[in-house]
C-alpha cells in the first residue's frame, strides 16, 4: 500500500461527574481506536485498555480489506476472551453481579482494488464520523436501546437526549459472549476528516455543533480539544474522548513521519494477560 501522511490528534477528559477515566484511545498509523470502558470502579477502564493494547499489536502493517477485515474481528476476539479471564479472576468466590465491559470503534487504514479506504468498525454508542464533500455524517450505528426505539419509530432522534434509557447499550465486548460489530468501508476521498469518539462528546453536544468545530478548526489537535472541552462545557456527564484524523495525502517514503500519539497505559494494565 502507498503510504498515507495523516495528520491527527486526541484528547480525553473525566468530565464533571465521574470519578474514573474509563475511555481509552490509540492513535498509531495505520489503526485509530477510541473505547469506552463499562464498570466504573469494577474495571471499565481496564476493559478499554485491554482493547487499546491489542488493536496496537496491528499497527504498522499493510492491510488489504479482507485481510483488514479479518485482523479486526480476530482482535475483537482477543478483547473479549481477555476481558472475560479478568472478570473471572475478579470475581471472587461469592457470588455477585460483576462487570467490566467496554464500547469500541476502530478505523483501520486499508487497500483495496480502488485504492486505499478505512474500514471502521464498532461496538456499542462509541462513533466514527466523516467530514467530507457533503458535510458531516455519521458513519457507525449506535448499537443501543434509543436507536432501536428510533429505527422503530417509536421516538425522535430530538427525543434521544433525555431518554431515560439513552445509556443502555445492546452491543459491546465483556459479558459471557462475543457481540458481532458492524463494518463500513469509507473511501478515503469521501472522508477530508474522520471523527472517533465516545458518547461523552456526543451525548452532550449535538451533530450540529460537532460540525461547527469540525469545519473551523483546521488542526487536528485542536478540533480534538475543542469538541472535548465543548462537551465538558455543556455538563461534562461522562467521560469525554474524540480523535480527529485528517487524510493529507501520500508521502515520500523517505519523508513520511509516522507520528505515533498513544494514551499511556502502565498503570491501567500493570500485570494483565
Amino acid at each position: 500500500m502507498s503510504e498515507i501522511e495523516l495528520h491527527y490528534g486526541a484528547a480525553t477528559d473525566i468530565g464533571r461527574v465521574r470519578e474514573v477515566n474509563e475511555d481509552a484511545f490509540l492513535a498509531d498509523p495505520s489503526v485509530f481506536v477510541v473505547a469506552d470502558g463499562m464498570g466504573g470502579h469494577e474495571g471499565g477502564d481496564v476493559a478499554s485498555a485491554i482493547v487499546v493494547e491489542e488493536f496496537a499489536a496491528l499497527a504498522g502493517h499493510e492491510y488489504d480489506a479482507r485481510s483488514g477485515l479479518d485482523q479486526v474481528a480476530t482482535t475483537l476476539g482477543t478483547c473479549q476472551r481477555r476481558i472475560a479471564e479478568y472478570g473471572a479472576q475478579h470475581a471472587g468466590p461469592r457470588p455477585r453481579r460483576w462487570y467490566a465491559g467496554t464500547t469500541a470503534v476502530i478505523a483501520l487504514l486499508v487497500q483495496d482494488l480502488e485504492g486505499p479506504r478505512w474500514l471502521v468498525a464498532n461496538l456499542g454508542d462509541s462513533r466514527a464520523y466523516r467530514v467530507g464533500p457533503d458535510g458531516l455524517d455519521r458513519v457507525s450505528v449506535d448499537h443501543s436501546v434509543v436507536q432501536e426505539l428510533v429505527d422503530a419509530g417509536r421516538i425522535s432522534e430530538a427525543e434521544v437526549a433525555t431518554h431515560p434509557e439513552r445509556h443502555v447499550i445492546t452491543r459491546a465486548l465483556g459479558g459471557p459472549d462475543l457481540s458481532e460489530a458492524d463494518y463500513f468501508h469509507v473511501p478515503l476521498a469521501s472522508a477530508e476528516r474522520l471523527l472517533l469518539c465516545t458518547d461523552g462528546v456526543t451525548g452532550m453536544i449535538d451533530d450540529a455543533a460537532v460540525e461547527t468545530i469540525l469545519r473551523e478548526t483546521d488542526d487536528p489537535r485542536d478540533a480534538a480539544d475543542k469538541l472535548v472541552a465543548a462537551a465538558v462545557s455543556a455538563g461534562g456527564e461522562d467521560n469525554a474522548t474524540a480523535m480527529v484524523i485528517d487524510v493529507v495525502g501520500l508521502a515520500s517514503e523517505s519523508g513520511y513521519d509516522s507520528r505515533r500519539h498513544r494514551e499511556s497505559l502502565e498503570e491501567k494494565l500493570g500485570a494483565l494477560p
